[in-house]
C-alpha cells in the first residue's frame, strides 16, 4: 500500500494507535467491558486488516512504538505478540482455528497483570516479593479470570495458563500435539518482545540480539519456532535501526526476498550528522555498504519523519 499524503500516514498511524489504545482499555478494565471474548475477536479481526494492507507498514511502527517508550508496556506488548504470532502461524501454515486460538491468547495472556506490567515497565527498582508472586501466578490467574469473563474455547484459555511452563521448552515440536507447538510459540515471541521493549531500569536490547537468544535458548528440537520467527519479520525487522559497516545509521524499512538483507533508509552520515534527505538503500548481495549490526532504539537520538520513511519503504516496495 502507498501511502501518498501525510494525512494517509496519520489516518493509518490512528488506526494502529486507537487498536492499541482499545486492547489497553479492555486489559485494564475487563470486568467493565461488555461481551469481553467478542471484542477480543474484534480487535484481531482490526489487527488482521491493518496487516493486510501492509505487513511492513505495521512492522515498522510497532516496532517503532514498542522500542522507543516503555508506556502502555502491556498493551503494547500483547499487539506485539499477536502480530508475532499471527506472522509465524502463516510461516508455518498453522490452520485458522489453531491461529485465532494462539493470536487470542497472545493479546490476553497477561490480563491479570496489566496495572502490574505497566508498573514494572516504568519502575527502576527490581521487584518486590509480592510482585514476584504475582509474576510466577499471573498464567494460570489470567485463564481463570477469562473463562470468567466468557472465553469458552479451551484452546484459548490452555495457550494462556502455560505460556510459562518450563516443560514447554523440551517438547519435541515433531511430535507434540498442537496445543503444545502453540504455545510453544506464544513463550517464545513473548520472551522476544519483552526483550526488545525498554524499561525505566534499562534499555531494550536490539531485535537482532533478541531473535538470536530465542533461538540460542531453545534446544535442537524446539527451534524451529525461533527460525520461523527470523523468516516472518527478519533479523533486523522493519521500524528497527541499524548500523552499516560505512559507520551510517539506517533504520529499517522493509523486508526482502533475504531475511537478513533488508531495505533501509540512511539516516545519518558516519559522523553521526543527520541526513535531511534520507537515502533508500538495497542491502542484497553486491549492494554496499552492508549492516554492520543492528542497534537499540535508545542508541538512536536522530528525530525521525516516519511519513518520510514509509514514503521511501513504499517506493522500494516497487522495485523488481
Amino acid at each position: 500500500m502507498s501511502i501518498r499524503s501525510e494525512n494517509e500516514y496519520e489516518d493509518l498511524l490512528a488506526m494502529w494507535s486507537d487498536l492499541e489504545s482499545g486492547l489497553g482499555v479492555i486489559l485494564g478494565s475487563p470486568a467493565s467491558t461488555q461481551e469481553f471474548a467478542h471484542r477480543v475477536l474484534q480487535y484481531d479481526r482490526w489487527m488482521q486488516g491493518l496487516l493486510q494492507r501492509d505487513p511492513d507498514v505495521g512492522l515498522y511502527l510497532l516496532f517503532q512504538l514498542a522500542g522507543n517508550s516503555p508506556v502502555g508496556y502491556s498493551a503494547s506488548h500483547s499487539l506485539v505478540c499477536a502480530v508475532l504470532c499471527h506472522l509465524i502461524a502463516i510461516e508455518l501454515g498453522i490452520a485458522k482455528p489453531e491461529r485465532d486460538s494462539l493470536v487470542h491468547a497472545a493479546l490476553t495472556m497477561n490480563i491479570a497483570m496489566t496495572a502490574m506490567q505497566d508498573a514494572l515497565a516504568t519502575q527502576v527498582e527490581k521487584p518486590t516479593q509480592e510482585q514476584q508472586d504475582a509474576i510466577r501466578a499471573h498464567a494460570t490467574k489470567s485463564a481463570l479470570m477469562l473463562g470468567n469473563l466468557g472465553v469458552t474455547d479451551s484452546q484459548w484459555l490452555d495457550i494462556v495458563s502455560g505460556h510459562h511452563d518450563a516443560a514447554i521448552d523440551k517438547a519435541d515440536l515433531r511430535t507434540a500435539p498442537p496445543l503444545t507447538r502453540l504455545t510453544r510459540i506464544l513463550k517464545v515471541v513473548d520472551r522476544y518482545a519483552a526483550m526488545i521493549s525498554p524499561r525505566m531500569s534499562r534499555s531494550g536490547r536490539t531485535a537482532t540480539e533478541s531473535a538470536r537468544s530465542v533461538i540460542a535458548h531453545a534446544s535442537a528440537k524446539t527451534d524451529e519456532i525461533g527460525h520461523a520467527l527470523v523468516r516472518a519479520v527478519g533479523l533486523c525487522p522493519p521500524g528497527t535501526f541499524v548500523r552499516m559497516d560505512s559507520d551510517e545509521t539506517a533504520v529499517v524499512l522493509r523486508r526482502s526476498s533475504q531475511h537478513n538483507h533488508p531495505y533501509v533508509a540512511i539516516i545519518t552520515t558516519a559522523a553521526g550528522e543527520l541526513i535531511h534527505s534520507p537515502r533508500l538503500h538495497r542491502t542484497e548481495d553486491n549492494h554496499k555498504p552492508k549492516i554492520k549490526t543492528a542497534l537499540p532504539a535508545s542508541a538512536v537520538r536522530a528525530r525521525i519523519n516516519h511519513f518520510q520513511m514509509l514514503r521511501l519503504g513504499a517506493f522500494a516496495a516497487q522495485q523488481p
